[in-house]
This record gives structure tokens, sequence and C-alpha cells, in this order.
């Protein structure tokens, strides 16, 4: 990636399935409300994370600004409108992923990065020039292109992407797309095919687990890092409890133990709710359909919640940290 690259992508946007096309290099804004100069957040330690992300030590996480999904209950809504974010050079972006090993980030944890890919390609690149060998981690809402995805190959490690939602009215209610299934079922099959089936490592980095053995797959979870391989996010809604169980039936159809999945149930009503039902958090009944779904499925490599995390404590203050 070259800065000549970058500059070509950022003058008619199409790096997310809204193919805004806008000119961002003459300040002009798409949907992610980002021009062509990287903004963030934070870059940090992070400890939320599902165990085999997170470690002992915690996600070297950059939390980046703007988003292409716009979903009305975000969770990080204050960094994911593009209003709030400090303006770094991708040269800086480098320098941060070096320091965050350096702090001891089990990885690099690229958050929300879908509309800032060509710069992260470059920062990656030159990192790794300079030392930099942790696992990166692609962290996303799920609505890229593909050829935006085709320029990570052999960049990222573990891809950790969400599956919002399946039927297309839901989708559309909560983030304005109808074809948000189609396409993040697409970018999946991309992901599995640029990683491969998941392989754990141990704290040293010793490969502790590349088998397709269930009992031992999930004790590798338990024990170790995930170096390699597709975790998917999904996070439940309060009255989605159909489109959920769709959504597993799907990705145990699709994809059997080729992916890991994160079932969430921590979902936090933040601020005036955009609709009645999302002005609860989850039941605990409601949780408890999704699971036993997936084991009446036979799922094994799933990663679940217990008690109630539907907590502020996950979400980061977005107070520039690490970045300055």
């Amino acid at each position: 990636m070259t800065p000549e690259i970058i500059q070509n992508c950022m003058k008619s946007c199409d790096l997310c399935r809204r193919h805004c096309r806008v000119d961002r290099t003459a300040g002009q804004r798409g949907f992610c409300a980002q021009s062509d100069v990287l903004r963030a957040a934070r870059a940090a330690l992070h400890e939320w994370e599902e165990p085999c992300i997170s470690g002992k030590t915690g996600s070297g996480a950059v939390f980046f600004s703007g988003c292409s999904m716009g979903c009305v209950f975000c969770q990080n809504r204050e960094i994911a409108l593009g209003k709030q974010g400090k303006e770094i050079s991708t040269e800086r972006l480098s320098e941060i992923f070096l320091m965050l090993q350096d702090q001891g980030a089990v990885n690099i944890n690229l958050v929300t990065p879908t509309h800032f890919v060509p710069q992260i390609v470059y920062a990656l690149e030159q990192a790794k020039k300079k030392g930099m060998n942790l696992p990166v981690v692609y962290n996303t809402g799920n609505y890229e292109t593909l050829e935006t995805l085709r320029m990570l190959d052999g960049l990222v490690d573990v891809y950790l992407p969400d599956l919002k939602y399946c039927a297309p009215e839901v989708s559309y209610r909560y983030a304005k797309t109808r074809d948000y299934f189609e396409a993040a079922c697409e970018n999946l099959n991309e992901m599995v095919r640029q990683v491969g089936a998941p392989v754990f490592m141990d704290e040293n980095g010793t490969v502790i687990e590349a088998s397709s053995d269930e009992e031992d797959a999930v004790e590798a979870s338990e024990e170790g890092l995930m170096k390699k391989g597709v975790l998917v996010r999904h996070l439940l809604l309060p009255g989605q409890t159909e489109d959920s169980l769709k959504i597993l039936r799907y990705l145990h159809d699709t994809f059997g133990e080729k992916i890991w999945i994160s079932l969430m149930n921590q979902y936090t009503p933040v601020g005036k709710p955009a609709y009645p039902e999302l002005g609860r958090k989850l039941t605990e009944r409601e949780y408890d359909i999704v699971i036993d779904h997936a084991i009446s499925l036979g799922m094994e490599n799933v990663f679940i919640q217990e008690g109630d995390v539907a907590e502020e404590s996950f979400i980061p203050s977005f107070d520039f940290t690490g970045l300055l």
C-alpha cells in the first residue's frame, strides 16, 4: 500500500457497502462521516473482549472514529457518529501499534476500521517492518465490500466480525440497510477463505490447537489465545429472538466448526431509545432460548456470557488515551 493508492481509494470511496463514492480527499463526508485523515478515540490495552482475544494482559485495541453501520442502539455511539476523535497520521498509527506491543498487548485489535482500511494497511506494513509481530484482529460491523477485505489478505490473522441481523426488515429498522445479511455472509466466506480454521496458542506463542476435535477445541479456547481464525459475534437484541435463531442456524449449517461464535447478552440501552423495544435489557429467558437452540444444533465452538453483564463497564472512556 502506498500513499498514492490510499489517495485514490479516498477520491471515490467505495470501502463499504453504502457505496457513497464521495471524494474524501476534498473534505466530502459519506455515511461514516470521515475525511481521508485517520481519526481515533482510544488506543490502549482492552480486557473486555472474549477470553481468547483479551488474554491475561489485554488486547491492544485501537478505536477508530466513525462507522459504516450506524445502528440506532450503538454502545459506542459517541465515536461511531464520528463527532469525537483525534486526527493522527498513518505514521503515528504505526507507532501506536509498536507502543501497544511494548505495553504487553496480546494482539493488535482494530475496532470499527472499515472506512480507514487503506491507511491501516499502510500502517501495519510499516509497523511489521519495524518489528511488530503480534496477531492482528479485525473487529468489524461486517459491512465492507469484498474488495476492501481483500486488501487485508495476509495482514489480518483473526477476523472478529458481527453478524447483527438476518431479516431485511430488522436490519432496515435498526441500520437502514436491507442487504446486511447477504453482504455480511458473503464477507464471512471471504474471511474464512483468508485465515482458515481456528488455531489457538498459549501465552508463550506456542500453538496448542489446530485440530477440529470439538472437546479439544473448547479446552483450547478457554486456555489460549486465538492465533488465526474467525470469531463471529452476535449481540442479542430485546424482542428479536427469532432473528437470532435464524442466524445461529445459518452459521451452523454453513460453517460448522470452521468458526467460533460469541453470543452476547450485554445489550444496554444508551440514551433515549430510537424504538420502544430497545428501551430495556435482554431478559434471561430470551438469552436462554438462543443458548438452548445452539445446544440443540450440537454447536460446541460458542462463547456465552454468564450473569448480568449489561453494564457500562464494557464501554471504555474515549478520552484519546494512547493517541497523544
